[in-house]
């Protein structure tokens, strides 16, 4: 083995795997200050911030096989210390410019155009922003109208973050001399011209509005691939996330089964605790306790997606009732007549695209998320629906990869909630309709 460097050597990269899906690989160990990609021998170089970070990747990557998009990738220390080559993007440093370039290290919430503003212009006026995925991560350029706003913009935020915790500004200033911007949307804004169009003619405005799938497997040594959820180590299912676990989030829990209470006893089945539970993992199990009708017993598939479902479904409102979710003493729900399984399930999430769902787990919110609908369904028809479990404030139907799509924003979370738990997994003109909450602010 060659001597510990901060640059990996990553070799069998095929035609199909890209920067980002490299960074994907390495991003849960570390900041990732440089990636070169050698694709004439199928190979790159990445670059992490400092020796300790790439030792714990390959310490990691030496019992777990790492595959992306079905390739085998095989990782090692290069004989460089020091990688040179420098990214395209890269500014130039220290000399002063109007327009700055901000690099994101972990990234755990969106960052979008308005939530730049609101950082940036405390300290001068802000004319342009684009905001760009890169082989250095997410990146934003920003003009300002003088180069002494960008001055005390850097000065004051350099090495800050955004959220706690996340979210790390890394700026210098660019090389360029003036921005270009096409569109006003999320992505990019010019704030001097605010009637540009919103997005070429023919595709949404809206990010995220598609299910993109994540082509990023795990695979033990010696045995057959599998997805993060069967995965104890945090690292691998910090990658599902996109680099890091939610704050809170320590992704070391081995308890599998949750105590529910403060149910509405008249209200409540175990199907619905399935479809609200099942947002953050595999259902193997429920049990409604008949001593105790307000409390259920929820077997989880790991404990991991137990945490989640604690992080983010306690005191949760449904049904009138405020949810108490807390870690059961048991380990698992015994099979018996008062028990529902449902680990065969095919309504269960998590048996595609494991990481894919990781990254929409959330809290509640007000808006709702509708797949696999008819063709053919109209807006009106999903109001329909869904307007019996609270006041629907906007709708829309949209089309995605050629699939029918909808969104619907209720007047509170807990209409949405209700919406979820009581029409999720139902048919409706012979599609099993999938219901899951949006972390869009608004359609």
């Amino acid at each position: 083995m060659t001597e510990p460097s901060k640059v990996i050597h990553v070799r069998n990269v095929g035609h199909e795997i890209s920067e980002n899906d490299l960074l994907q690989l390495f991003q849960p160990f570390g900041v990732i200050t440089k990636l070169v990609m050698l694709r004439a021998k199928n190979q790159a170089l990445i670059q992490m911030q400092d020796v300790p970070s790439a030792i714990s990747s390959l310490q990691f990557y030496a019992n777990t096989q790492p595959s992306i998009r079905g390739r085998n990738v095989y990782v090692q220390f290069s004989s460089h210390q020091e990688l040179t080559t420098v990214d395209q993007s890269q500014g130039r440093g220290d000399e002063p410019n109007r327009i700055l370039l901000v690099t994101i290290h972990h990234v755990l919430y969106p960052i979008t155009v308005d939530v730049l503003y609101q950082v940036f212009s405390p300290h001068g006026s802000v004319e342009k922003i684009v905001t760009f995925q890169k082989s250095a991560g997410f990146q934003a350029l920003i003009q300002y109208q003088s180069q002494q706003s960008a001055i005390t913009a850097r000065t004051a935020l350099q090495g800050r973050n955004i959220y706690d915790g996340c979210c790390q500004l890394d700026i210098q200033f660019s090389n360029l001399d003036e921005l270009q911007v096409n569109y006003n949307n999320d992505r990019s804004r010019d704030f001097t011209n605010p009637s540009l169009p919103t997005e070429q003619k023919g595709r949404p405005s809206q990010p995220g509005y598609g299910d993109a799938g994540n082509m990023y497997g795990v695979q033990g040594s010696g045995a057959r691939a599998v997805g993060y959820p069967q995965m104890p180590n945090a690292a691998a299912i910090a990658a599902a996330f996109g680099g890091g676990l939610p704050p809170g989030i320590t992704g070391t829990n081995d308890r599998c089964t949750l105590l529910v209470s403060n149910l509405n006893p008249e209200r409540i089945d175990e199907d619905k605790l399935f479809n609200l539970f099942s947002l953050y993992g595999n259902i193997v199990r429920i049990k409604l306790l008949r001593n105790k009708p307000d409390h259920a017993l929820i077997q989880m598939g790991d404990g991991f997606q137990a945490e989640l479902a604690v992080h983010f479904l306690k005191g949760a409102l449904l049904f009138d009732k405020r949810l108490e979710v807390n870690f059961s003493k048991h380990p698992n729900i015994t099979q018996g007549a008062d028990t529902h399984d449902y680990s065969n399930s095919n309504l269960n999430r998590f048996n595609r695209n494991a990481a894919k769902n990781y990254r929409y787990c959330c809290s509640p919110t007000k808006m709702i998320h509708l797949s696999t609908l008819p063709q053919d369904i109209t807006e009106e028809e999903i109001v329909t629906l869904l307007e019996e479990h609270g006041t629907i404030v906007n709708s829309k139907v949209f089309e995605m990869n050629g699939k029918k799509q909808g969104l619907v924003q209720f007047e509170t979370e807990e209409q949405a909630t209700e919406a979820l738990v009581c029409k999720h997994a139902t048919s409706l003109s012979g599609s099993i309709i999938r219901i899951s909450y949006s972390q869009l602010q608004n359609i």
